[in-house]
């Protein structure tokens, strides 16, 4: 006896049944579905085009017809693809993209103009293949047009905030270079019996930078010098610069002892420094006394890189001042000084550690630092020289360093010309 299933116990299967997910379309049953190819080609959502080889058009799609604002019969057999671009873009195709299509026999991605019936433009991006003429068909080239107004307006809305922020940047960069301007000396002051050498080295054109320096006259024909380095860049160490250079002069008017300046200074900073990112400066400040066959110094450092001696016999060494701490950090830093004679030929190199920080590698990535050892072999190397060319070759170094100088420096030099005689000297009398 043959059985029938009846329905479950829930009674027949119905399609509308909650939990019962619809059967997906058998094999075949797609095509019924996209009930008509022909309607598919006209009413795609991009615009399609067929050209012979030379350009003339045999069939185009409602879609590109309604964008461009013509009839089928003003078109097909009557202009070509190129008819339809403006001016530039239709020099573009018949010398870049024409000449691309027939060696490659597609082109993807390219952005044109098409010339409406009414004359505005339609920004478009297009992709063509060419059907080869085998089996007796006549060689097509196929394109698709996709229309880009959005995307037109998203590249050009780009292009507009790319190029000012480019016009900002280049405000900010003038900005930060004539504030960088203001913290330096504009000239340095001619001294009877010695010479002077200044370079700046700027790590980023975007950001001020708290190296500075400063030789200006005191009382009894001494003359006072300092270079330093304020933590940090920007707005608030170029305050601080400012701050510090005032306070160094001002200290020098009273009383030039560098030791006693600098201890001024480490009081006017360590009283300002109460707010959340407190700001100190390392300096090496001098005071400095031509004479007639020399001239004497003494320096004082506030945890500064030391000075660099490069004497005329040929040798350099480093002017030490042990012992002497950061200024603007504790309420009672000690600081030390050392003093030192520069007879002719002697030049005194000082320095911000931009220098001695800086990595080997040109970029910046990788690569040791550059190191205090290595910038005495490379003192050495020039010594005896004058101050103007011990500036001058430490500047072309960081040059060499490239992007590996990622801080300011700063370099100041001070020598005694090599032409006064020296009365202790061997040519003395």
């Amino acid at each position: 006896m043959t059985s029938r299933a009846g329905p479950g116990p829930d009674g027949p299967d119905r399609p509308d049944r909650p939990g019962r997910p619809e059967a997906a379309p058998g094999p075949g049953e797609g095509r019924e579905l996209e009930d008509d190819p022909e309607d598919l080609y006209e009413n795609t959502p991009c615009g399609q085009l067929s050209t012979l080889p030379d350009g003339r058009i045999v069939r185009v799609n409602a879609t590109l017809l309604d964008w461009l604002g013509y009839r089928s019969e003003e078109l097909v057999g009557r202009r070509t693809f190129s008819d339809l671009l403006t001016v530039g873009g239709r020099i573009y195709h018949e010398t870049h993209l024409a000449p691309l299509l027939r060696m490659q026999g597609r082109i993807g991605g390219i952005a044109l103009e098409m010339k409406a019936a009414d004359g505005s433009r339609l920004p478009v991006m297009v992709a063509s293949t060419v059907r080869d003429g085998s089996e007796g068909r006549p060689p097509l080239v196929r394109t698709s047009v996709f229309e880009a107004r959005d995307r037109r307006a998203y590249e050009t809305e780009l292009l507009r905030a790319r190029r000012e922020a480019e016009r900002e940047r280049e405000r900010v960069q003038q900005l930060a270079t004539t504030l960088q301007r203001s913290l330096l000396p504009p000239a340095l002051p001619g001294i009877p019996g010695a010479e002077l050498a200044a370079h700046y080295h700027t790590a980023s054109a975007d950001e001020v930078g708290g190296d500075f320096y400063d030789l200006f006259p005191v009382s009894g024909g001494r003359w006072g010098l300092f270079l330093g380095d304020v933590s940090g860049k920007g707005a608030e160490a170029a305050a601080v610069t400012s701050l510090a250079r005032y306070s160094l002069r001002a200290a020098s008017v009273s009383d030039p002892d560098p030791v006693r300046v600098l201890a001024n200074l480490n009081t006017v900073l360590e009283h300002e420094n109460h707010g959340a990112d407190p700001r100190f400066c390392t300096v090496v400040h001098g005071l400095l006394t031509p004479g007639e066959h020399g001239c004497g110094l003494v320096l004082a450092s506030g945890g500064h890189p030391p000075a660099l001696l490069l004497r005329a016999d040929g040798t350099a060494e480093y002017l030490h001042t042990p012992g002497g701490q950061l200024v603007g950090v504790l309420p009672n830093a000690h600081f030390t000084a050392t003093t030192v004679r520069l007879a002719p030929g002697d030049t005194l190199l000082l320095y911000t550690d931009g220098l001695t920080e800086a990595r080997t590698d040109r970029t910046g990535r990788r690569g040791k630092r550059y190191g205090e050892e290595a910038l005495l072999d490379f003192a050495a190397g020039l010594a005896p020289t004058s101050a103007a060319g011990a500036v001058a070759a430490v500047g072309a170094l960081l040059e060499d360093l490239g992007e590996g100088v990622d801080d300011d420096t700063a370099v100041l030099a001070l020598g005694v010309p090599a032409s006064r005689k020296d009365p202790d000297g061997p040519d003395g009398p």
